[in-house]
């Protein structure tokens, strides 16, 4: 039975490998294109859309950093992978037609704009589709945080976390196809039992703003589109126990 979701401004936060497809590396020009399209389906049902997209495809800080590279470094790099595959999904985006703007934490004039709040707002109030890039400009943080808190700051209904899989699961699928895949969870359940849907401090941002995070498998056609039309398989996050 669908489960309509009514959430007007929406944050999406793909994962650097998300963009890879069936590629072990780098970015997937076909995959990159199919989100594009499944977003241009959301703003045709009239949500306004704003993105973050990880670069761990590209470079991942974290793991470069645990084999003696400096941490901060590290994460530097991280960062500007992230511009880059923020790059490649306002490309294809336009390709189809739509006007999307793209926001760096970090300045870099000359291929984006700098993080501007209120201007984030107005692009996506013109149905435009803002992508916010570099993180939130400081090491230390996940893109998993920083979705959050771009998505708190802009007023957001809700954060939509694009996953390998169809939702949050008492268990890992990939060992036990049986898992149970829990339809609702609370923020005290998700963090209480360690269920490394996102890092902890996303939770904790999310909760917080009182502001439901809904996890769902990015691999299905149209996933953000029929998410929100409260069809298929997906978990949403919120509320107390």
């Amino acid at each position: 039975m669908a489960r309509p979701l009514s959430y007007k401004r929406i944050m999406v936060k793909v994962s650097g490998e998300g963009l890879m497809g069936p590629e072990t590396y780098g970015l997937h020009k076909a995959t990159v294109l199919e989100i594009a399209e499944d977003i241009k389906s959301v703003l045709a049902m009239g949500r306004q859309v704003c993105m973050v997209i990880g670069g761990g495809n590209i470079f991942r800080g974290v793991s470069v950093a645990a084999e003696g590279m400096d941490r901060t470094s590290a994460d530097y790099m991280g960062m500007l992978a992230t511009v880059i595959n923020a790059l490649a999904v306002q490309n294809a985006l336009e390709s189809i037609g739509i006007q999307t703007r793209v926001q760096s934490a970090i300045s870099m004039n000359k291929i984006c704009e700098p993080y501007v709040r209120r201007r984030a707002m107005r692009h996506m109030e013109k149905g435009r589709v803002v992508i916010f890039a570099a993180g939130t400009g400081n090491p230390y943080f996940t893109t998993d945080t920083a979705a959050a808190l771009r998505a708190a700051e802009m007023n957001c209904d809700a954060l939509l976390k694009a996953t390998q899989v169809d939702g949050v699961y008492a268990e890992d699928p990939k060992i036990n196809p049986d898992a149970e895949l829990f339809d609702s969870l609370s923020f005290d359940k998700v963090l209480a039992e360690d269920l490394r849907v996102m890092d902890t401090t996303a939770i904790a941002l999310a909760r917080d703003n009182d502001m439901p995070i809904v996890v769902f498998n990015m691999h299905k056609d149209k996933s953000v589109t029929q998410v929100l039309k409260g069809e298929g398989r997906f978990t949403v996050i919120g509320g107390e126990e």
